[in-house]
Formats: C-alpha cells, structure tokens, sequence
C-alpha cells in the first residue's frame, strides 16, 4: 500500500481518481496469515489487562498463533460446522474468538451485547448454535440464553480454568497451541469455501421479526480489500475501536481492514474513555457513528466560547476552507488547540451508520483532520459507498466502492430514487427466509430501501429512508414494527404507530408512540374511564415492558388518540397520514 503524501490537504486534484493498490485477499483466513507474515512483529492490538492500565502490545505473530490454536481446540471438540454464539465487549478474545469460528470451525454468530437473556435465547434458539463463547461480564445473560436455546457448549473469555459446564478461553487456546506443536492439522488444513456461510448476522429486531443476514468470506473479503483501495493507513497507525464489534461496520471497516492493511487496533474502555484512549494509544484513526463525532464538534466550540476563541477560530476555519486545505501540517498548527484536545495525534475520522451534518465534516477538515462519510448495510457486508480518504466530498457518502455496482431506480424529477447495488459483498440471503430474500435481491440486485441520487461525479447522496426503520444518531435501527408487535400485546392498546422524533435536549432520537386505546377492556361490566387515568395505566405497562428492552429501544413518550387510525382496504395503517404531535 502506498502511504499518503505528510502535508497534501484532502482534495488534491492530483488525486480526484487515484485508487490505492492494496495485495488481493482470497479469504480471512489469507488475511490473517498474509498479514502476519508481513507484519509478524509489528503490533496488531494494544490492549489493557485492567481498567484504568497501560496499553500493551500483542504481536500479528501472536494473534495469528492464537487464532490457530483456539480454532485447533474448538476442533478437536466437534465444533467443526457448526454454528457459535458469539458475545462481550470489543476485546482481543472477541477478534480471535470471531476468526477462530469463521476460519476452519464453522459460522459465528455474533451478537449485541445489550441483548437481554430471552432475546438472546430466541436468536440462538433460532441459529441452532451449539457453543457460546461470553465475556465474564455477560456470563449471566450468557449462560441463562444457552440453557433456554439448549445451547450446550459454555466458553467464558475470563475463567482461568474449566469448571463444571464451562471452559475457559485460555486454557483452550494452551491446549490448541499444544496440539499445533504436536503436529494437528484439521484447524489450519480444513478447506475454505469461500462462498459458503461464514457469518450469520441478526439485524435489528425480535426473534421472530429480524431477519438473518448470512455473509461468506467472499463477501467480507471483497469488502475489505475494495474499501482499502479508497483508505490507506500510514505506517504503524493505530485505530480505536469505539464501536461495538458485532456490528459489521466496526468489525469489517475498522478492525478487519486495518489487520488487512498492517494497522493496529487499540481497544477503548468505554464512551467516557474516549479522549484519554486516544491520548494514551497515541491513535491516529477514530471509526465511529455521527453522534460522537457531532458530540465532540460541540465541545469544541463550547471550548472556544469558553475562552474567548470562537470568533478567531471561525475565521481561521474560514480561511482554510478558503484555501481548501491544502497544506494539513500548517493547518494543524493552526488548531493545535483543537488536536489536543482530541488527544493530539488524531488524523482520520471516518462516519458512518447514520447520516451526519456536513459542516461537522467541514469544520473538522479545515481544521487539519481528515474526515470522510460512507455508506451501507449488513446485507452488503456492508460498505456500498465511501469517500476517498484523498478526494471527497462533505455532504456526500462518496462513489460506489470498486467492484460494486449502485444504480437508482423508479427516479423522480429530481433524480431521486431507491438506491439498488450488487457485487460480490451482496450477502448470500436472509437466513431460512427465501421469500424475503427474493423480495430484497431480485436478480442479484440488492434492494437497499432508501432514497438517493447520483451527481454529475459519480457520487451517490442518501436522501432519506424508504423503510420505516428508525435510525438514531449512535447508529442503532429500532424496526417500528417490532415495538408495534410488543406493544399491542398490552390489552390496553387496541392501535399504535410507533415513530422517532427528534429531540433538541438530548440531541438523539427519542421512540413514540400514537395510541388508540382498547377501551372496551376497562369497561366491561365497570365504569368508563378518563384519559388521565388511562394514560397512567398505559404508561406502567409501557414501564414494565421497557424493562425488557435494551435502553436505545425503549419507548419514551406516548400520546393517545380518540379516533382510530386510517387504513387501507387490506386494513394496513397509513403511516404517512399519522400526525406526530404531543406526547
């Protein structure tokens, strides 16, 4: 890979339509082994052995051993094709634990760590896995949704030794490493298909609502290798994993595509710990959603307000924009107020996973940082489109990815139309599911359901949501329809639309809902009741029932409507008709 020129601002014409020329990638299994031949003693994780410690290093070399030997070990247990539940905060164990599985064993089955234990049950239950392996922190809800699912093999990444039904990691990966040495084989050996099922994906629902995204090497690989032709590391930069890994934005885009490229990934303690994460790993390269980045906009100009600075600075941003940021060392030294605040070597910040504010781009690459939108989904493994780290454009979510082709269909007179894409990232299909998949992939053309046009350069604008889906600002999708389903379980409610609104205080998107009431079931053989009273009865079972829902999807704000809701002939909520009003 070619290194970028120190000192050429974003958007040199000199590279308007210049691709990097990243080796070619087979499978994961390649990249893990290439890249360690290339970078064996290079660093590819610094990690923390406790909370509040120093970072320490862990080699390609030793990474690439661990990987084999827990691969070797789950093996030589009978785990070979078979599905593995996969759950924990980002932690080296997750990664090699992720690779172990998707190289030689069988088909990982990651998933979010907020789940709840009958959520999690349902999704295994529904995988048919076989093994877990958990972090000690969710050993409860880990070890509760292997018991319901009948998920019989436990791995806790923290047991130090094997105890009762559960193993230990490490004493797997010592007995791996052991058999590797004794000459074993059927880990390392085992063939690759690589347009088999690797990755078995839930997207954002209930068990009986989302859908499985089934992903093959193929597919990831593709993407990794592509999106690396549009963004290339410098020479031993170090990334901060942020978001969580079961999210193939954070685990193909930053995590996979910087072992790819020689990178190292720093694992960060927590939202809180970000700027101090920063500051002690000496990172170069932020991956994350438009919420964090839109928080640490704010911050920046509450500084400057805060000490008198905030007319110099839009000056100064002014200017550089102006000038089109040509020189990033001149502009860094310009905002070496900024850069240090944001822990002092931070060049790279890439968005994605909803859609953010341009100035904030803007702003920031005037400020001397490098900063690019893209855009996908976990059905397209999931870039679709992303800015070149060398030429790209704010408001945009930059060109297709190389190999991937991206039309829009049905246009309007704008241009605008639903955006549709194909190529070797497009998944393999919903998982027992083919009526969705031919519904979502008609002739090999991914159906993407949001809006989107084209400029005259190529570069595609996201122009709003086909679908229902509410997206907040931290990247999370909560499905309306599976709220609607759970909250229409409550007697109290006869209809509901449930939607996501804005709010100024919070800065995110707070879910709502639009209630027409079942009256008839407090009035049977009793009194009528007044709205007061039905709205304090609906909102303890709206309480009770957010109780079982991870936070982002918990229901805030309710209002209750005295007219039913207006329907089709097939009697189908016409949502667009639905006034959004009060609370």
């Amino acid at each position: 890979m070619a290194a970028l020129e120190e000192g050429l601002g974003l958007n040199s014409a000199k590279y308007r339509d210049a691709l990097y020329e990243p080796r070619k990638l087979a499978d994961l299994r390649d990249l893990v082994r290439s890249s360690a031949e290339r970078h064996g003693r290079r660093d590819a994780f610094l990690v923390k052995d406790a909370p509040g410690g120093v970072y320490r290093p862990i080699s390609y070399a030793r990474f690439r051993r661990d990987v084999d030997s827990l691969g070797t070990a789950l093996c030589d247990m009978g785990l070979q094709g078979r599905r593995i539940a996969l759950i924990g905060e980002n932690r080296y164990e997750w990664v090699v634990s992720y690779l172990a599985v998707a190289n030689g064993t069988g088909v990982i089955v990651p998933f979010d760590r907020e789940m709840g234990a009958d959520e999690l049950a349902g999704f295994m239950r529904r995988a048919g896995t076989t093994a877990v392996i958990y972090s000690g922190k969710l050993a409860g809800v880990a070890e509760a949704a292997a018991a319901a699912s009948g998920t019989g093999i436990l791995i806790s990444m923290d047991a130090t030794e094997h105890e009762g039904g559960r193993r230990s990691y490490a004493r797997l990966v010592e007995k791996g490493r052991q058999m590797l040495y004794a000459g074993r084989r059927d880990f390392i050996d085992a063939p690759i298909d690589p347009e088999a099922m690797c990755a078995l994906l839930f997207t954002s629902g209930t068990t009986g609502l989302s859908k499985g995204v089934m992903l093959s090497h193929k597919n990831i690989a593709s993407n990794v290798y592509n999106m690396s032709k549009h963004v290339c590391l410098m020479e031993n930069e170090t990334g901060l994993s942020v978001l969580p890994m079961h999210h193939t934005y954070e685990m193909t885009c930053h995590v996979l595509t910087s072992l790819f490229q020689g990178g190292r990934i720093a694992i960060c303690e927590g939202l809180r710990h970000i700027v101090k994460n920063l500051a002690e790993s000496r990172a170069s390269i932020l991956v994350a959603v438009p919420l964090i980045f839109e928080n640490m906009h704010k911050k920046v100009w509450k500084n400057a307000e805060a000490k008198g600075k905030a007319k110099k600075m839009r000056r100064a941003i002014a200017v550089s924009k102006l000038l089109g940021g040509q020189n990033i060392k001149a502009t860094k030294r310009l905002f070496k107020d900024v850069h240090n605040a944001v822990g002092g070597n931070l060049r790279l910040m890439i968005s994605g996973g909803a859609a953010i504010d341009p100035v904030v781009i803007e702003d920031f690459c005037a400020m001397g940082f490098t900063m690019i939108q893209g855009y996908g989904m976990t059905e397209s493994a999931p870039i679709i489109a992303v800015n070149r780290d060398r030429y790209s454009k704010a408001a945009s979510v930059g060109p297709p990815l190389p190999g991937a082709e991206v039309r829009i269909i049905d246009e309007d007179e704008n241009g605008v139309g639903e955006i549709v894409c194909r190529g070797e990232s497009v998944m393999l299909g919903y998982y027992d599911d083919p009526e969705e998949t031919a519904r979502v992939v008609q002739g090999g053309w991914l159906q993407t359901g949001d809006f989107g046009r084209f400029d005259e350069d190529g570069f595609l604008y996201v122009t709003g949501r086909k679908k229902n889906i509410i997206v907040t600002k931290n990247g999370k999708n909560i499905s309306p329809e599976e709220l609607e389903h759970y909250l229409r379980k409550i007697p109290l409610v006869g209809e509901v639309v449930v939607w996501g609104k804005n709010d100024q205080k919070s800065g995110d998107i707070v879910i709502c809902a639009d209630i027409f009431p079942n009256r008839d079931y407090l009035t049977e053989g009793g009194a009528a009741v007044t709205d007061a009273e039905m709205k304090l009865l609906l909102k303890g079972e709206i309480d009770r029932l957010n109780e079982k829902l991870p936070l982002y999807k918990r229901v805030k704000r309710f209002m209750i409507r005295n007219e039913e809701f207006e329907k089709t002939s097939t009697q189908k909520i016409k949502r667009h008709t639905v006034a959004h009003e009060g609370e």
